[in-house]
């Protein structure tokens, strides 16, 4: 197979922008390998009524449950939160609900702030210009102005609040608290030949309208133009290295499970904070017996979830609040930083989040007993449907050694891959964060004149933000990659995803990826020459 100068492991939110950004130098021949294949939209579960019992089985953001034929399995049974992956041209930002703010210029100087992990070798001045150039590639929602944030330089309109979601805002006005709307990937009305948001709702099950932003149609029309070669349904299990001890390149199987070789200049891998860590355990060598970069048994450490408390409240009056993007409403960043009189460090988001659609509905509410079965269950169920509203919160995760991924042997994918296994507990820091969510929670819907009717952390199946299993930094001794995103052992090895977070913040990591994977690869850009000439 002819030799490329890039090649990319992963075609999700960071692989998308690596190739677009990386691509803008037409002298590159540029690859991209991803382990899942092309989704059809107009298959998406949304497309059919019978979307509510797709989304739990072939949509499912489990690879336990959803079981494609690219998914590899993960054994979360040591850990609170089960964990999302999705192996797919565009990952999991075909299934992510679009929430889209920034990282903090705090979270950025966590050490120096707080006492507590570690600062990033890198600031948000850093990325800010980055960021920017993100959002108008992503097709990103909001309103800029926001008293929590450096300012922002534009944006689309933002998602209408709706009923429900006015009367949130009015209850964050009567307790004095910051609110905004929703930073979301979301079109408000058309954009880059992409139409507007309908307001469907179920975004998380991929958007047959085109409107949410994710990278199979934003990025990647972009990077297949500027001559990026995409093949798909292609596993890579190892990373093969020269006898200089460089990267050579990546042996791989096709859907038919042959196995083939591709070389390159330059290895790029983006595929996750769990898919990257599984493919470096994955290749071992003599060199690197325990597992590729993994000299200091880093790799898969320092995992970091989001643990995610949740609290719903029911309106006497119908709010029609199943009506739009479900995670995409209003966010609070009250609590996001430290404060002394609290007993945890850092701090959380609270995002308001639309009602549930039918089923959904009807289940969990018959499940909390509140709906019975029987003569009285429409007119009951009339109550609760387009009534109901939730409150997430988004609790900053602190990077700690003993939560971690493994390599499973006894459980391995279609092409006997091994899958992973999930070690991971929470921080004392993090319940009582936890903790102090539901409680302001609570007061925030008696504000808004809403009946709590359930309250609870962590919830299990919310592993969705993947973070720090190949930590960045400047000591080779402590982390994994420098802040070019380089590999400290191997110059021609980058990582560009999540998992060389330092810290998580407390918000939806992709805008954050994104941005350093944009700063990333014009550093590399720059310098590719004398990489491929080595």
């Amino acid at each position: 197979m002819e030799p490329v100068d890039i090649l990319i492991v992963g075609s999700g939110a960071s692989g998308a922008a690596a190739a677009w950004s990386l691509s803008r130098d037409s002298s590159l021949k540029i690859v991209c390998l991803e382990q899942g294949g092309i989704t059809d939209p107009n298959k998406y579960p949304s497309t059919s009524h019978q979307w509510e019992l797709t989304k739990q089985k072939s949509a499912s953001f489990d690879p336990n449950i959803r079981a494609n034929k690219a998914d590899f399995p993960i054994d979360a049974s040591d850990s609170p939160i089960a964990l999302a992956n999705y192996n797919g041209f565009g990952g999991s930002t075909i299934l992510y609900s679009g929430h889209f703010p920034r990282f903090h210029p705090s979270d950025f100087a966590v050490k120096t702030l707080d006492g507590v992990a570690d600062d990033w070798p890198l600031s948000y001045q850093d990325l800010a210009p980055f960021f920017t150039q993100n959002e108008k590639m992503m097709g990103i929602a909001g309103l800029v102005g926001d008293t929590a944030y450096p300012e922002y330089e534009s944006l689309l309109p933002p998602v209408p609040l709706g009923a429900g979601g006015k009367r949130m805002a009015k209850a964050f006005n009567k307790l004095g608290w910051h609110w905004w709307p929703s930073y979301s990937a979301m079109n408000t009305h058309h954009h880059q030949d992409r139409p507007p948001c309908i307001n469907l709702g179920p975004c998380n099950t991929g958007c047959p309208q085109g409107a949410k932003g994710s990278v199979d149609i934003t990025y990647w029309p972009e990077a297949k133009k500027q001559g990026v070669e995409i093949r798909t349904e292609c596993a890579v299990f190892d990373i093969v290295l020269d006898n200089k001890g460089r990267a050579k390149g990546v042996r791989y199987l096709d859907k038919k499970g042959i196995e083939y070789f591709q070389e390159a200049a330059v290895v790029l891998l983006a595929g996750s904070g769990i898919g990257t860590p599984r493919l470096l355990l994955n290749s071992k060598s003599p060199a690197y017996p325990d597992g590729l970069l993994n000299n200091n048994g880093l790799v898969g450490r320092n995992l970091m979830l989001h643990p995610l408390a949740y609290t719903e409240g029911v309106f006497e009056q119908n709010v029609n609040s199943s009506i739009g993007p479900h995670g995409c409403c209003i966010l609070s960043q009250e609590f996001y930083e430290s404060e002394l009189k609290r007993d945890f460090v850092r701090g959380y988001t609270m995002q308001i989040l639309r009602g549930t659609p039918p089923l959904e509905a009807a289940m969990s509410s018959y499940l909390t007993r509140r709906l019975p079965l029987g003569a009285k269950h429409h007119q009951a169920f009339s109550k609760i449907f387009n009534h109901n509203m939730g409150i997430a919160i988004i609790s900053e995760d602190l990077p700690e050694w003993h939560n971690h991924i493994e390599l499973d042997s006894e459980h391995c994918d279609s092409h006997g891959i091994p899958g992973i296994k999930v070690h991971y507990t929470m921080h004392e820091n993090t319940k009582n964060m936890l903790k102090h969510g539901i409680e302001r929670s609570k007061e925030l819907f008696s504000a808004s004149g809403a009946k709590v009717v359930s309250a609870f952390s962590p919830v299990k199946h919310a592993g969705w933000h993947l973070m720090g299993t190949a930590r960045m930094g400047n000591d080779p001794k402590n982390s994994v990659v420098n802040q070019h995103g380089q590999a400290h052992a191997i110059d021609n090895l980058f990582i560009v995803d999540s998992s060389i977070f330092v810290t998580s913040g407390a918000v939806n990591p992709v805008a954050t990826a994104q941005a350093l994977t944009l700063k990333i690869c014009e550093e590399l850009r720059k310098n590719i020459k004398t990489l491929v000439r080595s």
